[in-house]
């Protein structure tokens, strides 16, 4: 089942439930996948797919802080659980150890020898790194280890 087929299986499920927050996130995500498609002149694919969703996350991310500072308690919930919603349809992240040693093997594969060498290491890393991190942390861990 494709990624699009099962946010659409998932959307009739949280109808059928009467789960608000659950259908309001997943129309959220179909919209930017229509929006997407539309832009593209495509369908499309899952990994195309999967960066809107990545997408998605990092933009509820951003926005939480200044909920927090402008002491929205109510959004600040609910983006924590569109975020929670949202990430079922992520692979699984990877710890920050994990993401550790695969910096480690990047920068013995490109030969990295200090921070002139990040875009290196960063454009052999990101690739098999897409939506299983988040580019924030392995930046500032490839910032930290070179």
């Amino acid at each position: 089942m494709s990624l699009s087929d099962k946010l659409v299986a998932d959307m009739k499920e949280a109808m059928k439930a009467k789960d608000k927050v659950r259908l309001a996130t997943i129309r959220m995500v179909r919209a930017a996948q229509k929006e997407a498609e539309i832009d593209r002149h495509k369908e499309l694919n899952d990994e195309e797919l999967m960066e809107i969703i990545v997408h998605q996350v990092k933009m509820r991310r951003d926005a939480l802080p200044e909920y927090v500072k402008a002491n929205r308690a109510d959004t600040v919930q609910q983006l924590q659980e569109e975020i929670k919603v949202l990430k079922g349809y992520l692979p699984e992240q990877l710890n920050e150890d994990e993401i550790r040693n695969l910096i480690r093997e990047t920068i013995e594969h490109t030969g990295a020898t200090g921070p002139q060498d990040m875009g290196k290491v960063m454009k052999d890393l990101m690739p098999g790194l897409k939506g299983r991190a988040d580019g924030k942390l392995i930046n500032q861990l490839v910032k930290e280890m070179l």
